[in-house]
């Protein structure tokens, strides 16, 4: 008769005669992603293999400011910040039976000439959680004279093992009441931030998760809205 041995630290036979696979040594087995503003629910007890975890943890950028000039002159706005990212390798042990799972929404770009909103926090639980960036000023008035408008600075990563923070926005520049460059946005750990426009348009979209929009540029007159951020996510690595 065939006989098989078994290396005792990867697998044990169990109270039915079972062969089954040691707890912790089964490496990554599935991955899980909230990528939709909103709150969600993640229960330990849906994966009873479960030994620990990996948690990415994205906030939302923030919006662009609006742009309203008067005629003949020119406002040129500055882009938001990315959002914060934080990770954190847990142990099951240190999960509830449920944590709740915050996803940021982008903040909202400015109208007329208001600024953007900031970008909404991300989170898992209380055990990882990431700052949404600030949105961009509307503090340059209408004109035709070389002036300037300072960046926003980027937000910190809250808590995590890895706490890394989001990019700043770009400043802006008016040369005249025709020619500026308005400020990029900044980039995040898991996107980028809208492109800093030198033409007469709205705020500039981002990519992926977490970027902040890029600003809006108005020329002799006519609005121009900021674009909102870009939308955070929770990414879940789930190990056997």
């Amino acid at each position: 008769m065939a006989s098989v041995c078994a290396c005792g630290e990867y697998f044990n036979v169990n109270k039915e005669g079972e062969l089954c696979l040691n707890r912790s040594t089964m490496g990554l087995r599935d991955v899980v992603r909230f990528t939709s503003a909103g709150t969600y629910q993640f229960e330990r007890g849906d994966y009873p293999w479960l030994a620990r975890v990996r948690v990415m943890v994205q906030a939302a950028g923030g919006g662009s400011g609006g742009a309203d000039s008067d005629p003949n002159q020119a406002i040129f706005r500055p882009g938001g910040a990315g959002g914060g990212h934080s990770e954190s390798l847990l142990d099951v042990k240190a999960l509830g039976a449920v944590e709740t799972v915050v996803v940021g929404r982008g903040g909202p770009g400015g109208r007329g000439n208001n600024p953007g909103v900031a970008g909404g926090n991300s989170s898992f639980g209380g055990l990882v959680v990431a700052t949404g960036g600030d949105g961009g000023s509307a503090t340059m008035e209408s004109a035709t004279f070389l002036t300037t408008t300072s960046g926003i600075a980027g937000p910190t990563g809250t808590i995590g093992q890895i706490a890394a923070g989001g990019g700043a926005g770009e400043g802006a520049i008016r040369l005249s009441g025709t020619s500026g460059r308005a400020g990029a946005g900044g980039d995040s750990r898991l996107g980028n931030g809208g492109y800093g426009r030198a033409t007469h348009g709205p705020g500039t979209t981002t990519r992926g998760f977490g970027g902040g929009a890029g600003g809006a540029v108005s020329i002799n007159g006519d609005a121009m809205p900021g674009e909102d951020g870009g939308v955070g996510c929770v990414i879940i690595e789930l190990y056997g």
